[in-house]
């Protein structure tokens, strides 16, 4: 009878041991899917790097109700502006990365700064995790009302014919109108000088002075103007016409060369954030981005809405990466934060 209790309590400690097991095993193996139905539990904080008004942070009021509905959280806009964004960008790269802090970003944050900065803080392909892209912004090619020229070819040779002689204006240094005006002007052989604004605005207002006398830029900074025939849009750098200004050529269809670039908005989360976590927002993110009603209210902002999967966002980041990193070695531009 002594040698039979110990047995019984080894039986006893061995189904309970292999319950525990079990359980655990169960446990693991269904963690991801408890993870995807409990994420967000709390409010999601966006960093935006630059200040409120910018084209990303229109488009994300747009939707930003459309996604709290579905995902049963608030999600908290957070401005850190400074160095071209390089500031909020850094601030996310070095955050805890459980999903809860998310940056929204331009193509400049994500692509083109590693190559503008001397000291960038952070490289985007080693420390974010693409999440999925907000919008395409097409870039229309705007000339000065004063300048004789309604389509590509006649303003090519106006320009030519007046080489070193004419400006062109962006929201910044560095920025994508910028560097896109610069290759413009080096393919008509132009030789325009560059004149830095803070901020497209005065850029535009700029532009309706003939200050300057091209100026590149979304649909919605200056497509207003048109009407009143105070600005001339000879292309967009897009593949197919904006559905906003649809007499306007495509760059192609205008014979401009591919040298004009959109810009781009999307997410991205500290790396090493749960990939079951950034599943979980981009598929939000996708769902809101189909809607009819978000369609509309893009358009009339001058926004294509972003379809990618976080792996094809993040295969946009690395295809465009050589390309911006041989246009800011051929522009010379080199800037400290």
């Amino acid at each position: 009878m002594r040698g039979r209790r110990p047995r019984a309590r080894e039986t006893t400690m061995t189904y309970r041991t292999c319950a525990v097991s079990v359980l655990l095993a169960l446990g693991v193996a269904a963690s991801p899917l408890a993870a995807r139905a409990q994420y967000p539990d709390h409010p999601i904080r966006i960093v935006l790097p630059y200040a409120p008004g910018a084209a990303g942070d229109v488009a994300m009021r747009q939707i930003q109700p459309l996604l709290e509905k579905r995902l049963g959280q608030p999600l908290i806009v957070d401005y850190k502006t400074g160095a071209g964004g390089n500031i909020g960008a850094l601030e996310v790269a070095r955050a805890k990365p459980d999903g809860y802090t998310l940056v929204l970003g331009a193509t400049n944050n994500f692509v083109i700064n590693q190559f503008l900065y001397r000291k960038l803080g952070f490289d985007p392909l080693t420390d974010l995790e693409p999440v999925g892209k907000l919008a395409d912004v097409p870039a229309f090619v705007y000339v000065s009302a004063e300048v004789p020229a309604t389509d590509y070819a006649r303003f090519a040779q106006y320009a030519r014919a007046h080489a070193g002689k004419l400006n062109y204006g962006s929201p910044g240094m560095g920025t994508t109108p910028h560097l896109s005006g610069y290759r413009l002007s080096q393919a008509m052989g132009a030789g325009m000088t560059h004149i830095a604004y803070r901020g497209s605005s005065p850029g535009v207002q700029a532009l309706l002075a003939n200050e300057i006398q091209m100026y590149i830029g979304g649909y919605s900074i200056a497509a207003a103007y048109m009407p009143q025939g105070r600005v001339r849009a000879l292309a967009v750098a897009a593949p197919e016409r904006f559905a906003g200004l649809p007499d306007v050529p495509t760059a192609a269809q205008a014979g401009m060369p591919d040298v004009v670039q959109g810009n781009w908005w999307g997410f991205a989360a500290p790396k090493g954030t749960p990939p079951e976590r950034v599943a979980r927002f981009a598929e939000v993110l996708h769902e809101v981005l189909a809607l009819p009603e978000v369609r509309q209210a893009f358009l009339a902002g001058g926004f294509v809405p972003g379809q990618d999967t976080p792996a094809a966002f993040a295969a946009s980041w690395r295809n465009e990466a050589p390309q911006w990193q041989a246009v800011v070695r051929e522009s010379g531009v080199v800037l400290d934060n």
